[in-house]
């Protein structure tokens, strides 16, 4: 049983946290506007399909087997770079933990609402095949989301101090957290409707397996005179996972446990894993559309969908206004009190201010969708160009990312794709695609994002492989995207009239 607060060993927690925080901000660097790679959408490789329903590769059959067909990691954010966190002091290197950081530098970065989206998704099964003109496709994922809004004002409160703000009411209703646990199965077809129509859907099912997600209602907070902070909430934390939450005699939060006996052996995880109390449903749809043997057009609305969440309730209220003795980083920096004291001061704070909901009453998250436009003219046989727009829809934030490639198809042995991206307020990003292959065997490569320029940290004492060179690192590097796998390939028995494989022709195989 871990008790996730008033507990002994909390304290042990919270001194980790400083490293957490320094390796959360330093992986944060690592992005992609979507869970799927833009390289991939003008490449002959099956996986385009999670892009836009409509598409498909050129061989006749495809399995993907778990985790080798497809591994995907982003961490996104929209406000500072890998060379913000960690830089050059002389003969040695600091992080934005340090009290010798330029606080200044950093705070120029901070937005009205600042955003770090963690995602993972591994595939455990893929399967696609031909029946005539029809494809039909199958997906299993595993995912792991998460959407955190952080406001630029708390940000500032926190690392610059109480004074500039006092006697100001701060509004952060702008706050959001939304992390989930869940499995995706999806299945869906594509069908030439007409000889340049050709349309794709796909139904999904969601389980969910854990998720908290804060429904922030209102939040603002007033900087008092002597640096205390009064907070007026309303908002609810919403919790489905083995825990329980315990309450004092005012009915306020003592403790909230989390229970991993059942995680102790692998029958309790199976068991656990295969529970479907939580279930969704969402659609992907897309078209593209043939005007001539040079042009070609598409567009696709992905990721539509919700959760439903009834097992494993604990609702956390917050509807009150509360006093919170001041939240200072620069009490840290200069040493009048430890990030711990901070910490444990917050925890008591929170968790005298939220009550429990006993009823238990379930809730409903929905997914981040994307639409995405996208266009390819052909050059020749086997080369074209082409441009892709994406926007992504996360509550109310928009975010774009608009990607120009060339793209070199050479039937179903070799595709290579090179592209230029403006997204997460970064110019300057290439991607690359490269898939190739041999026998049944299909085996791929993406990286969206790859920086232009690059920088050194130089620290005397810090042993590396690159020897008195230093470290590179890129200079301006908030996003980036790799995508790798392997498939089973069978068959080319779809022939177009090019090699780009953006549109998907009838023809029969009559020798």
């Amino acid at each position: 049983m871990l008790t996730l607060m008033n507990n002994n060993n909390f304290l042990y927690m919270i001194r980790k946290i400083k490293y957490v925080l320094l390796l959360l901000l330093t992986a944060a660097v690592y992005n992609s506007q979507a869970q799927n790679s833009q390289v991939m959408y003008h490449m002959n490789i099956p996986q385009r399909h999670l892009l836009n329903p409509a598409l498909r590769a050129t061989n006749s059959v495809y399995i993907g087997l778990p985790v080798i067909s497809g591994i995907n990691l982003n961490i996104n954010n929209n406000f500072f770079n890998f060379s913000d966190v960690l830089i050059n002091r002389g003969d040695s290197v600091i992080s934005i933990l340090h009290p010798d950081y330029e606080l200044g530098d950093f705070m120029k970065k901070i937005k009205d609402v600042n955003a770090i989206e963690p995602q993972v998704m591994f595939q455990l099964f893929g399967l696609g095949f031909s029946v005539g003109d029809l494809y039909v496709f199958l997906d299993i994922n595993e995912k792991v989301d998460a959407n955190v809004a952080l406001p630029g004002d708390i940000l500032r409160l926190g690392f610059l101090g109480n004074e500039q703000f006092v006697g100001d009411k701060l509004d952060l209703s702008s706050l959001r957290t939304d992390v989930k646990w869940y499995h995706e199965i999806g299945l869906g077809f594509s069908k030439d409707i007409t000889e340049r129509l050709r349309i794709g859907v796909k139904g999904k099912m969601y389980m969910g397996m854990a998720t908290v997600a804060v429904d922030n209602r209102s939040l603002g907070v007033t900087v008092n005179e002597d640096y205390t902070h009064i907070f007026d909430a309303d908002l609810t934390v919403n919790l489905s996972a083995p825990a329980t939450a315990y309450i004092n005699a005012d009915n306020m939060i003592d403790s909230v446990i989390f229970d991993d006996s059942a995680f102790e052996e692998t029958s309790g995880i199976i068991d656990y894993f295969l529970k479907s109390g939580n279930r969704g449903l969402g659609i992907d749809i897309g078209a593209e559309y043939t005007f001539n043997d040079r042009l070609r057009a598409s567009a696709s609305i992905t990721d539509l969908g919700y959760i439903r969440w009834k097992r494993d309730i604990t609702n956390l209220n917050a509807e009150s206004r509360f006093e919170f003795s001041g939240l200072d980083m620069l009490d840290v920096y200069t040493g009048d009190i430890t990030f711990d004291s901070l910490a444990m001061e917050m925890v008591d704070s929170l968790s005298n201010s939220f009550s429990l909901d006993q009823n238990n009453t379930p809730f409903t998250t929905y997914l981040p969708f994307g639409v995405s436009l996208a266009g390819s003219f052909n050059l020749t046989k086997s080369v074209s160009v082409g441009v892709l727009s994406y926007t992504k829809f996360i509550g109310k934030q928009v975010k774009e990312a608009l990607t120009l490639s060339a793209n070199v198809n050479l039937g179903n042995a070799l595709s290579t794709t090179l592209a230029y991206t403006a997204a997460n307020h970064r110019y300057d990003n290439l991607g690359f695609g490269l898939a190739f292959r041999g026998g049944w065997f299909q085996f791929y490569f993406l990286a969206d994002r790859i920086p232009v320029t690059w920088n050194k940290i130089i620290a005397e004492d810090l042993e590396t492989p690159f020897g008195n060179n230093g470290i590179p690192i890129p200079t301006s590097w908030n996003t980036i995207h790799m995508r790798l796998g392997m498939n089973l390939c069978f068959g080319n028995n779809v022939k177009k009239k090019n090699d780009n494989p953006m549109v998907v022709v009838k023809q029969e195989l009559a020798e």
